[in-house]
């Protein structure tokens, strides 16, 4: 039986999880997600209650969890790494981290957006391990539907919840299988970025 995972995105802004490309990946923040989900599980992300917990999100991972390294090398996710120099959705990648044979390195982006690196936000992503891909995804970004009310036990605080959503996998993936949207379908509540400039930027609020 998959696992279904589901959490608060308290800052919408196309990062984590990243829609874009063809792929919703999730490779920073949430790292005791990245850290055990597997290929088949599900991870759902909810808006604030502020903002009448509507969806997010929703994915299914469909291909074995990558290390930072696997991601980073990979051909078909190289345009994951952020261009912060372009803006827009190129400044949003995800792939940001390898290991050079001595240290992680962070490359510049929207964890570290003054151009140095960011070590309480590199500690936290690489101890998620892995990073999350889907090709079966619906992105709804700021755009998202209401919560069904049969699921709406998947809302959950700080934290995330898991095993005390198993009792809603069918009821998920009737409805999760019966929507014939795909793909990212809308856009991050938050603004995309503007170009960067020569590496001093303004630090934002990510995960």
């Amino acid at each position: 039986m998959p696992t279904l995972f589901s959490y608060i995105v308290r800052y919408d802004d196309g990062f984590a999880p990243n829609p874009f490309m063809g792929f919703c990946t999730l490779a920073c923040c949430k790292p005791r997600i990245r850290k055990v989900a597997r290929e088949g599980d599900y991870v759902v992300g909810i808006g604030s209650k502020s903002e009448g917990n509507r969806l997010v999100y929703a994915m299914r991972v469909t291909e074995a969890p990558m290390t930072f390294d696997e991601y980073w090398s990979e051909p078909r996710f190289l345009v994951k790494r952020p261009e912060m120099q372009a803006g827009g959705e190129k400044a949003l990648g995800d792939n940001i981290y390898h290991w050079n044979g001595s240290e992680w390195v962070q490359a510049w982006s929207q964890h570290n957006p003054a151009g140095s690196q960011d070590m309480g936000h590199l500690r936290t992503d690489i101890s998620g391990a892995h990073a999350l891909i889907s090709d079966d995804f619906t992105y709804w970004g700021g755009d998202g539907p209401p919560l069904p009310s049969d699921l709406a036990g998947l809302i959950h605080g700080r934290g995330h919840k898991s095993r005390a959503n198993d009792h809603l996998i069918p009821a998920f993936e009737r409805w999760f299988n019966g929507r014939k949207e795909r793909g990212r379908v809308g856009m991050p509540t938050n603004p995309l970025p503007s170009p960067a400039g020569n590496g001093k930027g303004k630090r934002g609020k990510t995960c």
